[in-house]
């Protein structure tokens, strides 16, 4: 059998093969810490979960055995801040990426909790994590013909300074309008700032990417004047902001895991070879390599930095029913697909709702 495979009892009783990640990403589908969590904690458990293929259907089913990382997508973690330490007793690794916009006056996020109140959680996070464990997003960046460049940094500047030091990365995106049909129909829908024909002007062009760009530089650099060090990088964009002192983010870092988690040497060896390592007959762990093999995942975009992980999130499942987002598409397959969803089923969503 495969490495990265093993065998499994699933609640039925049937013996199956499993796939067993090193990674588990939860999830760039859908927001587990917001509606799932105790799905997530039972299927942990469990010692397994069934994550769905969009597109053909067929049911994957997925191993904690082996699972030394989990990386959370997230707009409100706070479902699932008391379960945590369940991941600590386990010796589970985890970070979280969460989005901390601020559209409340565009309606682009209707169903996200409070502003106060997303700035609190993400602070009560940082408060328990430590601030290299709370990656903040505010993603993606959008204009209209009232929210311009100068308007939204004034906002981002507003939100750094009330979340100040509880972070050390910001990521950011420019939203993907035209190639998304049903973004450019929600962005009509859910506010009064773009029609189906206008919708794509939600998208900075060339010109406002780079006013974005050096207008982040200069708040990173102010708030650097007071202490507070922020990288500032972008996701999943082939544009380079080097010059302005911008990375190319990685959601799923290597890097950033052997930083944070660097007394793991067991995860270690995995993030630089791609296998966990074997004990010799005395008991001894291999030599550490000093180079990293590439482990770039070759199933995301071309443009996506992240290194190889397993995503148990599925489409049409996310309850705050953001205008841009591509992965419902429509509010009542996802409510549909919300009241299918039970705790102690083995995936997000029932067999039978899914297969709608």
């Amino acid at each position: 059998m495969a490495a990265d495979r093993l065998h499994i009892i699933t609640d039925s009783g049937e013996r199956v093969e499993a796939v067993a990640p090193v990674i588990i990403s939860a999830s760039r589908a859908t927001d587990i810490p917001a509606f799932y969590a105790e799905w997530f904690f039972r299927r942990l458990d469990r010692g397994y979960c069934v994550w769905v293929n969009p597109f053909n259907r067929k049911p994957t089913y997925v191993s904690f055995e082996r699972c030394k990382v989990v990386v959370f997508w997230t707009k409100n973690p706070a479902p699932m801040q008391p379960y945590l330490h369940r991941l600590d007793e386990r010796g589970i690794h985890y970070y979280f990426q969460m989005t901390l916009n601020d559209y409340g006056e565009e309606g682009f996020e209707p169903c996200v909790p409070p502003l106060a109140e997303r700035v609190e959680t993400f602070r009560r996070l940082s408060g328990m994590l430590g601030p290299g464990r709370v990656v903040w997003r505010f993603d993606p960046l959008i204009v209209t013909p009232r929210l311009t460049p100068r308007q939204l940094l004034g906002r981002i500047w507003r939100l750094g300074n009330m979340i100040e030091g509880c972070t050390e990365r910001l990521v950011f995106s420019f939203v993907d309008v035209a190639g998304y049909r049903k973004v450019q129909a929600n962005l009509a829908a859910e506010s009064g700032a773009f029609t189906k024909e206008t919708a794509i002007s939600a998208e900075p062009g060339a010109a406002q990417q780079l006013e974005l760009a050096a207008g982040l530089a200069r708040l990173r650099d102010a708030w650097a004047e007071r202490g507070w060090r922020l990288e500032l990088a972008t996701c999943a964009e082939s544009i380079d902001l080097s010059s302005y002192g911008i990375m190319h983010s990685r959601c799923i870092d290597g890097e950033l895991m052997e930083r944070l988690f660097g007394d793991d040497f067991e995860l270690v060896f995995y993030l630089r070879t791609g296998r966990l390592p074997e004990r010799d007959m005395y008991g001894n762990y291999p030599v550490l390599p000093a180079e990293r093999r590439d482990m770039k995942d070759k199933g995301q975009r071309k443009v996506c930095g992240c290194m190889v992980s397993k995503d148990i999130g599925m489409y049409d499942t996310c309850g705050h029913f953001c205008a841009y987002c591509y992965a419902n598409a429509s509010r009542e397959r996802v409510q549909k697909n919300m009241a299918g969803h039970r705790p102690e089923c083995e995936s997000l969503v029932g067999f039978a709702a899914r297969d709608n």
